[in-house]
């Protein structure tokens, strides 16, 4: 499959990669340059996959009812839990909005390549019966619109709350992405592999409802996980249009029932790795603080001055060992530093981090302050006992959603025009063909290398290049995603 950048570098060579472990093979298969090891790595799921159980009908003719009955069956599910909450029961997932955004992180490496599977499709964009998945990921990239980019929207909420440095998760976090990454690359290959994941990715599963639910509860922008909720829908969103592309690409000559057992296989690939219950499952709130603090100690550890000492002790030194932490802790409650159990505001050490005049200010990401506050909130007896009776109590704030939607009804007229192309030749070249290069404009050169090209083939394929998982969401990407949506009709 050929791609085209603005600029092309030499790949450098890299040693064979192994496909056992996950983070390798998706920090690698990020480059988009490696087939081989997506292969190999896709080969090796697939056997994993293998025992799995589906519940996938073995006949095209029952999938739609099969989507129908899993639609019903979470919706009965999710009246069921918001019954339960509005009777009194406490948030199913998120004990505290630490743990919230702990989720945000785990799950950030297949986040932040949503969609991905789907690239290699769009080589086929002058086939109709790719139609369906190709409209899939350009939604995907929200044709385009920043805001609607879903790669962007993910980004932006984890720099919201401080929550982007995710890449030291534990190896089978990163599975999922791994997966996505190397089908993007496969499509020749694993056509029917790949249809059979998209299947089983866009069904709408009931942690989605409910994570939404209580994102929202605690003041977390819950927008990302929302749209998933509509654009997956069965009656018109992308688990019907996954059917719909299965029913396309079908076989009518060839081998459709291998065809289908090869769909299966790929629609088993979605239960590999940590899932989101796990995900959320995974938090413990005493060991991610203590982690975290232990991290901040390799920088911190000569930052300190001696006149504060605790236990007879300065903090360089508590500092000096990771290992020491948990005691540092200890002593710090000991001697009345943190009050565990109140609220994070009647800590001196609280105070020496939050506000704009602590003497520690921005060394706390938000996401690391609200480890912190939390974990002073939470008596150190029968801690998650208590987290849930919080829980339970917590109020019900506006999502940031609901926020600026209010905003925009506010300032409606007053939003500057799209700067979208107009069309696919808007600018003229300069004199100097390469002037665009010397200035660094990138939107400029793409338009010019557009209207440079000789036919809509030529187009599409600069176009395509720009719309990889690993530039879709830049500036060129989704110009040329805009771009590419035009033509394509």
């Amino acid at each position: 499959m050929q791609t085209t950048a603005l600029a092309q570098c030499p790949s450098a060579s890299a040693p064979t990669l192994g496909t056992d472990a996950a983070k390798p093979v998706y920090d690698r298969l990020a480059l988009m340059e490696d087939r081989p090891l997506a292969a190999r790595y896709l080969e090796a799921r697939l056997a994993e996959a293998a025992a799995l159980p589906s519940d996938l009908p073995d006949s095209l003719d029952e999938m739609a009812g099969w989507i129908a009955r899993h639609t019903d069956a979470v919706g009965s599910q999710y009246r069921t839990y918001l019954a339960e909450r509005k009777a009194g029961a406490p948030r199913r997932y998120f004990h505290t909005k630490a743990q919230a955004l702990y989720f945000l992180k785990a799950v950030a490496p297949t986040k932040l390549v949503d969609g991905a599977w789907l690239y290699g499709v769009l080589q086929r964009w002058d086939d109709e019966d790719f139609r369906p998945l190709i409209r899939i990921y350009l939604e995907e990239l929200g044709n385009g619109v920043p805001d609607k980019n879903h790669v962007l929207i993910y980004r932006k909420l984890l720099a919201q709350h401080g929550c982007e440095h995710w890449q030291d998760l534990p190896d089978t976090h990163f599975t999922q992405g791994a997966i996505q990454l190397a089908l993007a690359q496969s499509a020749e290959s694993f056509l029917p592999e790949l249809i059979g994941y998209n299947l089983g990715y866009e069904q709408l599963p009931l942690h989605l409802l409910i994570t939404s639910y209580e994102l929202n509860e605690l003041g977390i922008d819950p927008y990302y996980f929302t749209l998933h909720v509509t654009v997956d829908n069965a009656a018109t969103g992308h688990a019907h249009t996954a059917l719909e592309g299965l029913k396309q690409i079908m076989p009518r000559v060839g081998d459709a029932a291998d065809f289908l057992r090869r769909v299966a296989a790929g629609f088993r690939l979605n239960d590999l790795g940590v899932g989101t219950t796990q995900a959320i499952a995974s938090f413990d709130l005493e060991r991610e603080t203590v982690a975290m603090l232990a991290a901040k100690a390799t920088v911190g550890k000569n930052m300190h001055s001696d006149y504060c000492r605790v236990a007879g002790r300065t903090v360089n030194d508590w500092l000096a060992e990771p290992a020491q932490i948990p005691q540092f802790l200890e002593k710090l409650e000991a001697q009345g530093w943190i009050r565990r159990g109140e609220p994070a505001e009647n800590s001196r050490f609280w105070k020496l981090i939050h506000g704009e005049r602590a003497e520690m200010f921005g060394v706390f990401s938000p996401y690391e302050q609200q480890l912190l506050q939390d974990w002073i909130a939470t008596p150190r007896a029968g801690a998650q006992q208590a987290a849930s009776e919080t829980a339970t109590a917590a109020p019900r704030v506006l999502s940031h959603r609901a926020m600026l939607r209010s905003m925009e009804s506010l300032n409606q007229g007053t939003a500057p025009r799209s700067g979208a192309p107009r069309g696919l030749i808007r600018y003229r070249f300069p004199e100097d063909e390469h002037a665009w290069e010397t200035i660094g404009c990138e939107l400029r050169l793409l338009e010019a290398r557009l209207a440079a090209t000789a036919s809509k083939d030529e187009a599409m394929d600069l176009l395509v290049g720009l719309m990889a998982p690993d530039r879709h969401h830049t500036s060129a990407g989704l110009m040329a995603t805009r771009v590419f949506s035009r033509l394509y009709g």
